[in-house]
Protein backbone atom coordinates (compact mmCIF):
# COMPACT_ATOMS: atom_id res chain seq x y z
CA UNK A 1 0.00 0.00 0.00
CA UNK A 2 1.61 3.74 -0.81
CA UNK A 3 1.31 6.48 1.51
CA UNK A 4 -1.18 8.86 -0.41
CA UNK A 5 -4.69 8.39 -1.08
CA UNK A 6 -6.80 10.30 -3.66
CA UNK A 7 -10.22 10.95 -2.75
CA UNK A 8 -12.10 11.97 -6.14
CA UNK A 9 -16.06 12.27 -5.15
CA UNK A 10 -17.94 11.76 -8.55
CA UNK A 11 -21.60 11.65 -9.48
CA UNK A 12 -22.35 11.15 -13.48
CA UNK A 13 -18.82 11.64 -14.13
CA UNK A 14 -18.45 8.80 -16.86
CA UNK A 15 -16.76 11.27 -19.27
CA UNK A 16 -13.83 12.01 -16.80
CA UNK A 17 -13.64 8.66 -14.58
CA UNK A 18 -11.31 6.66 -16.70
CA UNK A 19 -9.17 9.51 -17.86
CA UNK A 20 -8.89 10.90 -13.94
CA UNK A 21 -7.84 8.01 -12.94
CA UNK A 22 -4.95 6.78 -15.98
CA UNK A 23 -3.92 10.34 -15.25
CA UNK A 24 -3.36 9.79 -11.57
CA UNK A 25 -1.85 6.36 -12.14
CA UNK A 26 0.85 7.87 -14.54
CA UNK A 27 2.64 10.05 -12.37
CA UNK A 28 5.83 9.70 -11.27
CA UNK A 29 4.92 9.06 -7.56
CA UNK A 30 2.69 6.11 -6.72
CA UNK A 31 -0.68 7.38 -5.51
CA UNK A 32 -3.81 5.25 -4.64
CA UNK A 33 -7.39 6.37 -5.95
CA UNK A 34 -10.27 6.26 -3.92
CA UNK A 35 -13.35 7.26 -6.33
CA UNK A 36 -16.55 7.69 -3.49
CA UNK A 37 -19.52 7.27 -6.20
CA UNK A 38 -22.84 8.52 -5.15
CA UNK A 39 -24.94 6.07 -7.13
CA UNK A 40 -24.18 7.38 -10.41
CA UNK A 41 -26.67 6.63 -12.55
CA UNK A 42 -24.70 7.31 -15.87
CA UNK A 43 -22.71 4.01 -15.55
CA UNK A 44 -20.11 6.19 -13.69
CA UNK A 45 -19.15 3.24 -10.85
CA UNK A 46 -19.09 0.26 -13.58
CA UNK A 47 -15.98 2.22 -15.28
CA UNK A 48 -14.15 2.59 -11.65
CA UNK A 49 -15.40 -1.28 -10.94
CA UNK A 50 -13.87 -1.97 -14.84
CA UNK A 51 -10.68 -0.64 -14.04
CA UNK A 52 -10.06 -1.79 -10.67
CA UNK A 53 -9.77 -4.65 -12.51
CA UNK A 54 -6.37 -3.27 -14.24
CA UNK A 55 -5.33 -1.57 -10.92
CA UNK A 56 -6.36 -3.86 -8.17
CA UNK A 57 -3.71 -2.97 -5.66
CA UNK A 58 -4.24 1.16 -6.44
CA UNK A 59 -7.73 1.56 -7.39
CA UNK A 60 -10.79 1.31 -4.65
CA UNK A 61 -14.36 2.38 -4.74
CA UNK A 62 -16.42 3.36 -1.94
CA UNK A 63 -20.06 3.31 -3.42
CA UNK A 64 -22.74 5.29 -1.87
CA UNK A 65 -26.89 4.41 -1.79
CA UNK A 66 -27.44 8.42 -3.50
CA UNK A 67 -26.32 11.87 -4.13
CA UNK A 68 -25.36 12.78 0.03
CA UNK A 69 -23.69 15.62 -0.79
CA UNK A 70 -19.65 16.34 -1.47
CA UNK A 71 -18.84 17.28 2.57
CA UNK A 72 -20.36 13.64 3.14
CA UNK A 73 -18.95 12.13 0.45
CA UNK A 74 -15.03 13.25 1.70
CA UNK A 75 -15.80 12.31 5.18
CA UNK A 76 -16.64 8.79 4.08
CA UNK A 77 -13.55 8.63 2.24
CA UNK A 78 -11.56 10.35 4.95
CA UNK A 79 -12.80 7.19 7.40
CA UNK A 80 -11.84 5.31 5.02
CA UNK A 81 -8.40 6.52 4.76
CA UNK A 82 -7.98 6.36 8.34
CA UNK A 83 -8.81 2.78 8.42
CA UNK A 84 -6.12 2.05 6.66
CA UNK A 85 -3.02 4.51 7.81
CA UNK A 86 -2.40 6.32 4.61
CA UNK A 87 -0.45 8.99 5.85
CA UNK A 88 -1.24 11.68 3.10
CA UNK A 89 -4.69 12.11 2.22
CA UNK A 90 -6.01 14.06 -1.12
CA UNK A 91 -8.88 16.04 -2.27
CA UNK A 92 -9.21 16.44 -5.93
CA UNK A 93 -12.30 16.86 -8.64
CA UNK A 94 -12.94 14.42 -11.25
CA UNK A 95 -13.21 16.90 -14.02
CA UNK A 96 -9.85 18.16 -14.43
CA UNK A 97 -10.59 21.24 -13.13
CA UNK A 98 -7.70 20.40 -10.72
CA UNK A 99 -4.35 18.93 -12.83
CA UNK A 100 -3.29 15.81 -10.90
CA UNK A 101 0.37 16.61 -11.72
CA UNK A 102 0.02 19.48 -8.93
CA UNK A 103 -0.46 16.40 -6.09
CA UNK A 104 3.00 16.00 -6.15
CA UNK A 105 4.00 19.09 -5.29
CA UNK A 106 1.35 19.26 -2.78
CA UNK A 107 2.59 16.30 -1.15
CA UNK A 108 6.18 17.80 -1.06
CA UNK A 109 4.44 20.99 0.55
CA UNK A 110 3.53 18.57 3.70
CA UNK A 111 6.66 16.91 3.60
CA UNK A 112 8.27 19.79 4.12
CA UNK A 113 6.18 21.05 7.23
CA UNK A 114 2.88 21.94 5.96
CA UNK A 115 -0.25 20.04 7.62
CA UNK A 116 -2.80 21.26 5.23
CA UNK A 117 -1.30 22.25 1.61
CA UNK A 118 -4.06 24.16 -0.39
CA UNK A 119 -3.76 23.77 -4.14
CA UNK A 120 -4.58 27.92 -4.25
CA UNK A 121 -5.96 29.76 -6.81
CA UNK A 122 -5.56 33.26 -5.60
CA UNK A 123 -2.39 33.49 -3.47
CA UNK A 124 -0.66 34.84 -6.57
CA UNK A 125 -3.22 36.86 -8.68
CA UNK A 126 -6.32 35.38 -10.34
CA UNK A 127 -5.25 31.88 -11.98
CA UNK A 128 -8.62 30.51 -13.27
CA UNK A 129 -9.30 29.53 -17.27
CA UNK A 130 -12.02 29.25 -18.99
CA UNK A 131 -14.58 30.31 -15.67
CA UNK A 132 -16.89 33.46 -16.65
CA UNK A 133 -16.11 36.62 -15.55
CA UNK A 134 -19.17 36.30 -13.16
CA UNK A 135 -18.40 33.37 -11.38
CA UNK A 136 -14.31 34.31 -11.11
CA UNK A 137 -15.91 37.24 -9.24
CA UNK A 138 -17.91 35.41 -6.85
CA UNK A 139 -15.03 32.71 -5.92
CA UNK A 140 -12.42 35.33 -5.32
CA UNK A 141 -14.48 37.98 -3.15
CA UNK A 142 -16.10 34.55 -1.74
CA UNK A 143 -12.54 34.47 -0.50
CA UNK A 144 -12.02 37.89 0.71
CA UNK A 145 -15.58 37.80 2.82
CA UNK A 146 -14.10 34.60 4.29
CA UNK A 147 -10.88 36.08 5.32
CA UNK A 148 -12.26 38.96 6.56
CA UNK A 149 -15.22 37.28 8.79
CA UNK A 150 -12.94 34.31 10.04
CA UNK A 151 -9.26 36.07 10.55
CA UNK A 152 -7.92 33.16 8.85
CA UNK A 153 -4.97 34.08 6.67
CA UNK A 154 -6.16 32.07 3.72
CA UNK A 155 -6.77 33.39 -0.23
CA UNK A 156 -8.39 30.58 -1.54
CA UNK A 157 -10.48 29.82 1.09
CA UNK A 158 -13.17 27.65 -1.30
CA UNK A 159 -10.59 25.92 -2.82
CA UNK A 160 -11.33 21.77 -3.06
CA UNK A 161 -7.82 20.67 -4.13
CA UNK A 162 -5.90 19.81 -0.76
CA UNK A 163 -3.57 17.01 1.09
CA UNK A 164 -3.79 16.75 4.63
CA UNK A 165 -1.06 15.37 6.98
CA UNK A 166 -3.03 12.18 9.00
CA UNK A 167 -2.68 13.95 12.56
CA UNK A 168 -4.87 16.51 10.93
CA UNK A 169 -7.88 13.90 9.82
CA UNK A 170 -7.40 12.23 13.29
CA UNK A 171 -7.85 15.67 14.98
CA UNK A 172 -11.23 17.06 13.56
CA UNK A 173 -14.27 15.26 14.71
CA UNK A 174 -16.30 14.36 11.41
CA UNK A 175 -19.74 13.97 13.44
CA UNK A 176 -19.54 18.13 14.29
CA UNK A 177 -18.43 19.01 10.80
CA UNK A 178 -22.09 20.83 9.84
CA UNK A 179 -22.15 21.64 5.96
CA UNK A 180 -21.88 19.69 2.41
CA UNK A 181 -21.48 21.94 -0.01
CA UNK A 182 -18.33 24.71 -0.34
CA UNK A 183 -18.66 25.70 3.16
CA UNK A 184 -17.78 22.32 3.94
CA UNK A 185 -14.41 23.33 2.12
CA UNK A 186 -14.14 26.61 4.15
CA UNK A 187 -15.26 23.94 7.54
CA UNK A 188 -12.47 21.97 6.93
CA UNK A 189 -9.80 24.47 6.55
CA UNK A 190 -10.86 26.87 9.16
CA UNK A 191 -10.97 23.95 11.56
CA UNK A 192 -7.51 23.11 10.90
CA UNK A 193 -6.37 26.25 11.53
CA UNK A 194 -8.32 26.55 14.75
CA UNK A 195 -6.84 23.49 16.18
CA UNK A 196 -3.37 24.74 15.20
CA UNK A 197 -2.17 23.27 12.04
CA UNK A 198 0.02 24.86 9.66
CA UNK A 199 -2.07 25.60 6.09
CA UNK A 200 0.26 26.62 3.37
CA UNK A 201 -1.23 27.88 0.01
CA UNK A 202 0.59 25.78 -3.23
CA UNK A 203 -0.20 27.89 -6.39
CA UNK A 204 -2.18 26.28 -8.82
CA UNK A 205 -3.81 27.09 -12.27
CA UNK A 206 -7.60 26.18 -11.94
CA UNK A 207 -9.08 25.20 -15.93
CA UNK A 208 -13.56 24.34 -16.01
CA UNK A 209 -14.60 21.37 -16.67
CA UNK A 210 -15.04 20.95 -20.22
CA UNK A 211 -17.00 17.74 -19.87
CA UNK A 212 -19.52 16.90 -17.91
CA UNK A 213 -22.04 19.35 -15.78
CA UNK A 214 -20.75 21.17 -12.79
CA UNK A 215 -22.79 20.80 -9.27
CA UNK A 216 -22.98 24.50 -8.52
CA UNK A 217 -26.01 25.83 -6.75
CA UNK A 218 -27.75 28.55 -5.44
CA UNK A 219 -28.12 26.51 -2.38
CA UNK A 220 -24.62 25.78 -2.09
CA UNK A 221 -23.38 29.34 -2.48
CA UNK A 222 -26.37 30.40 0.09
CA UNK A 223 -24.55 28.00 2.44
CA UNK A 224 -21.40 29.11 2.44
CA UNK A 225 -22.28 32.70 3.15
CA UNK A 226 -24.45 31.85 6.22
CA UNK A 227 -21.68 28.95 7.13
CA UNK A 228 -18.75 31.11 7.36
CA UNK A 229 -20.56 33.19 10.04
CA UNK A 230 -21.44 30.32 11.82
CA UNK A 231 -18.00 29.36 11.95
CA UNK A 232 -17.18 32.71 13.58
CA UNK A 233 -19.99 32.06 16.52
CA UNK A 234 -18.25 28.19 16.67
CA UNK A 235 -14.73 29.37 17.11
CA UNK A 236 -15.58 32.53 19.42
CA UNK A 237 -17.49 30.34 21.63
CA UNK A 238 -14.92 27.34 21.81
CA UNK A 239 -12.27 30.13 22.28
CA UNK A 240 -14.35 31.22 25.17
CA UNK A 241 -14.52 27.89 27.08
CA UNK A 242 -10.72 26.93 26.65
CA UNK A 243 -12.14 23.67 24.13
CA UNK A 244 -9.61 22.60 21.49
CA UNK A 245 -11.57 20.19 19.26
Amino acid sequence: MNDSLVIIPTYNEKENAEAIIRKVFSLNFPFDVLIVDDNSPDGTQEIVKGLIQEFPNQLHLLARAGKQGLGTAYIAGFGWALERKYEYVFEMDADFSHNPEDLVRLRQACVDGADVAIGSRYVTGVNVVNWPMSRVILSYFASKYVKIITSMPINDATAGFKCYRRKVLETIRFDRIKFVGYAFQIEMKFKSWFFGFKLVEVPIIFTDRTLGQSKMSKGIVKEAALGVIQLKWWSMFRAKRGYHQ
